[in-house]
């Protein structure tokens, strides 16, 4: 992606917020699907390693209405162990990723409340210049699970692809894979973000899930809007995983018993276009 001068109001590398939608459809052997209205945060995580009261209104790994912990996240270790970021910069170390030094943005559901719960959190990694150069998608279970895919050399707009390595749904098997886009607007690519997640498996497409919003700087204002809109943001998140298992299985879906977890915790992507 381009990076262009910010526009005048912009201010770089602090936390925003994106408000818009998540989407959910399954093609078979039961059409299902749902829409709902969400928030997100995206966070210079680097940014604030250096300078934590760039975190402003955001409650940093401390109780807070609206609050970030990095415990929640990795490997599960807290600022004092380096967190998240370092579980972060550990496996790029490992899978060879050695020029993502600019910053790193990452993509996720916050506390609200003290409750938590991240089906998908993305990690925006860029080059000094500015650039992007990988994905990391960190997914977890409702069994307590969790699995990185690495999605190397990315571009926005573009689609990549990644084995299905770990288990999500009871109503889908591990296998198949995923097709992942990317889209980010304006300066420094803080108006907007879209996210596109489509898993297929042998018989072609099953599910087209994603979610999008506009970004604004987290501030006192934006943070009070989030609380009074969408006051049991997370919580809900669960609630609505385990409804919608629900209505999947009152519609007869094929259940499937939880395999192993994978043995290496990270997956790679390939890219259908370089």
């Amino acid at each position: 992606m381009n990076t262009p001068a910010p526009r005048a109001g912009v201010r770089r590398n602090v936390p925003h917020i994106g408000f818009g939608h998540v989407w959910h459809t399954r093609l078979r052997p039961r059409r299902h699907r749902f829409i709902v209205p969400t928030f997100f945060l995206l966070l210079p995580m680097r940014t604030l390693r250096e300078q934590p009261d760039a975190a402003g209104v955001l409650a940093l790994n401390r109780p807070g209405w609206l609050a970030f912990r990095d415990a929640d996240h990795g490997a599960g270790q807290g600022p004092q162990q380096g967190g998240a970021l370092a579980w972060l910069e550990a496996l790029l170390q490992a899978e060879g990723v050695t020029d993502a030094q600019g910053e790193i943005w990452l993509q996720c559901y916050p506390r609200v409340l003290g409750y938590s719960f991240k089906p998908v959190s993305f990690w925006y990694c860029h080059r000094t210049d500015g650039s992007l150069r990988a994905i990391v998608a960190e997914v977890n279970n409702t069994f307590g699970e969790r699995h990185a895919y690495l999605l190397d050399h990315p571009r926005y707009g573009q689609e990549l692809q990644a084995r299905k390595a770990f288990h999500v749904s009871p109503f889908c098997t591990v296998e198949g894979g995923y097709r992942f886009e990317f889209r980010r607007s304006g300066a420094e690519g803080l108006q907007s973000a879209r996210v596109r997640i489509d898993y297929h498996d042998a018989e072609g497409p099953l599910l087209l899930t994603g979610m999008a919003g506009r970004l604004e700087p987290l501030n006192a204002a934006s943070r009070r809007r989030a609380l009074w809109r969408y006051p049991l943001l997370t919580l809900g998140v669960t609630a609505r995983i385990l409804w919608n298992a629900l209505l999947l299985w009152l519609k007869q879906v094929p259940f499937y018993a939880k395999p192993q977890a994978p043995v290496l915790p990270v997956t790679r992507s390939s890219a259908t276009d370089r």
